[in-house]
């Protein structure tokens, strides 16, 4: 049996580094070794090197969970969340959902508009999905490419658009996000820090997480899919068992046969 598997793989995270992007509301990502080499020797002459890390669950490359937005006090399926600062939010926490293993479709909407990013004004309409030529399957992903991706190491132009006061960037309004949730699918993501078009009132958010019940990635990096004209694929995640969580990062990889 051949340990390697068919087609062609693609990584769809982001690095995480010191001073990369985060939105403002969340805690930044923070690195720093806490160990040297050196410091420490086995009698063999070994020693290793280790670090600490400090994260938000919706930092970097994530997924959202259901708990992660309420509207009127009340998450997805009218739950009243059980929740405290150290146990989290009980119902339908990142911990709670499984493996993915799911088919998925690119609206490579920058490709559309022939640009190799969009403008931070850009909204995106049921017509140019509609355009893109693919339909997302029913219980599958749906990946919009914005063309953001390529702005990661500049935290200041990924989060504001380059003037460094307000959150915004191209994204889906809530007739977009319909026209997705219509078909049925289980999570929708983006290249974006913030999936839908923003500045808004996160009625995207609210549409998907609460009223749907449609997971959200953000923060992917679909450049190399695009650039290879992929449209079609199997999409592999795993969200970390957080327990009480509202999110997760993600190592998401795309598998093409």
């Amino acid at each position: 049996m051949s340990s390697t598997l068919p087609g062609k793989i693609y990584d769809l995270a982001q690095p995480y580094f010191a001073g990369m992007p985060h939105y403002p509301v969340h805690p930044p990502y923070l690195f720093s070794l806490s160990k040297l080499h050196g410091e420490f020797v086995l009698p063999n002459g070994g020693s290793s090197a280790s670090e600490t890390l400090t994260l938000g669950g919706h930092v970097g490359t994530h997924i959202d969970a259901l708990s992660h937005f309420s509207r009127d006090g009340k998450l997805h399926g009218g739950v009243a969340p059980t929740q405290s600062y150290g146990g989290g939010v009980r119902e339908h926490s990142v911990d709670t959902i499984p493996p993915i293993f799911r088919r998925c479709v690119l609206f490579d909407i920058a490709g559309l508009e022939r640009v190799d990013a969009l403008p931070r004004d850009f909204v995106v309409e049921p017509e140019h999905l509609e355009a893109c030529g693919v339909r997302p399957p029913r219980g599958g992903i749906a990946l919009i490419r914005t063309g953001w991706a390529r702005f990661w190491d500049d935290a200041k132009q990924y989060i504001t658009g380059g003037d460094g006061l307000n959150v915004c960037g191209p994204g889906p309004a809530e007739p977009a996000a319909r026209w997705l949730s219509k078909h049925g699918i289980f999570a929708a993501g983006s290249d974006t820090v913030s999936f839908e078009k923003v500045p808004s009132r996160m009625e995207v958010h609210v549409h998907l997480l609460v009223e749907e019940g449609i997971h959200i990635i953000e923060c992917l990096n679909l450049e190399d899919l695009a650039r290879d004209g992929v449209k079609e694929f199997l999409f592999v995640a795993l969200p970390l068992k957080l327990r009480g969580g509202t999110g997760s990062p993600v190592r998401p990889v795309a598998l093409v046969d």
